[in-house]
Parts: structure tokens; C-alpha cells; sequence
């Protein structure tokens, strides 16, 4: 299986931007948040730089995740999101949801759940995470990134 695109998050890297009308040297650290490059960026691999960098946001397992482009206007040095973030915290989400009703409720809805323990899958609830809707348009609104594509879920893997 071919890697179609990797990318950390929660990095620090030293990336020329504009402030000010000035090209700078900065430490941007990405704390919740990926690169957003736009189309031409120099740092871009060779095979996304005329089509801009892709961006996951990533939903939940149950709800799915979009595919975004980097933005020539991001204001926030060429960040966004790589999430959809969660909700609650994985305590709460123990308290709320039952690890294999939750797997057998994804399953009748054509999602198949594969993971080492009951209890991981109860974390991961599809309620414990914020609106990946909401989410992917509040980044296109403000400029940081474009949706291309919308992924709906058929097997997670918890690892």
C-alpha cells in the first residue's frame, strides 16, 4: 500500500513567514495544529507543490474526516487544525459509552471496528469529539485552508 501523504503535528520548526511586510525566520510550534501550505511553497514535496498541501481533519470514527488544502491567505503562518478535537475528555467518554455497544451501533451502520480493547473503543466515541462539519467550515471561513473531499468511515483500526 502506497503512503499517499504523512505529516506530524504538535511540531516546532523554523519556517520563513511575512510580519509586518517583512520575510522572518520564525519558530512556529503547531500545538493541535499541522502545516497548511499554500501552492508554490518551497517546503511542499514536489508532488503537492502545484496543488497545494493536503490537510486531514480528522474526525471521529463514526463520523468521518475531510481533505483540505493549504490556503494562500492563512493568516496563522500557514497553520490549521489536524482534528476535529475532542469534546470530553477520555474519562468521560468511559462514563458515557460501552465499548462493545458502541463497536456493534458502528457496525450496523457499515463501519467496522477493529482495536485491542473494549475500553479503547469507549474513549473513541463518536460523541467524545467536536462537529468535524463545524470544524472543516470554521477553517475554510477563516481562510486557513479549502475542502476538497469528505472521507466517510468503512473500517478504524485502534492501535
Amino acid at each position: 500500500m502506497e503512503t499517499l501523504f504523512d505529516i506530524s503535528y504538535n511540531t516546532c520548526k523554523k519556517e520563513q513567514h511575512e510580519v509586518d511586510g517583512k520575510t522572518r525566520w520564525l519558530y512556529v510550534h503547531r500545538k493541535g495544529a499541522t502545516r497548511a501550505f499554500a501552492p508554490g511553497h518551497p517546503r511542499l514535496p514536489a508532488r503537492y507543490r502545484d496543488v497545494r498541501q493536503p490537510i486531514i481533519i480528522g474526525g471521529s470514527m463514526g463520523t468521518g474526516s475531510y481533505i483540505l488544502t493549504g490556503s494562500s491567505h492563512n493568516q496563522a503562518f500557514a497553520s490549521c487544525s489536524h482534528g476535529a478535537g475532542r469534546a470530553m475528555s477520555r474519562n468521560q467518554a468511559l462514563k458515557q459509552w460501552n465499548g462493545r455497544a458502541l463497536i456493534d451501533d458502528l457496525e450496523r451502520q457499515g463501519i467496522l471496528i477493529r482495536t485491542r480493547s473494549m475500553r479503547d473503543a469507549a474513549e473513541e466515541a463518536p460523541g467524545a469529539y467536536k462537529d468535524v462539519d463545524q470544524v472543516a467550515e470554521v477553517t475554510e471561513q477563516a481562510g486557513l485552508a479549502r475542502r476538497v473531499a469528505f472521507l466517510r468511515p468503512k473500517v478504524c483500526i485502534k492501535g
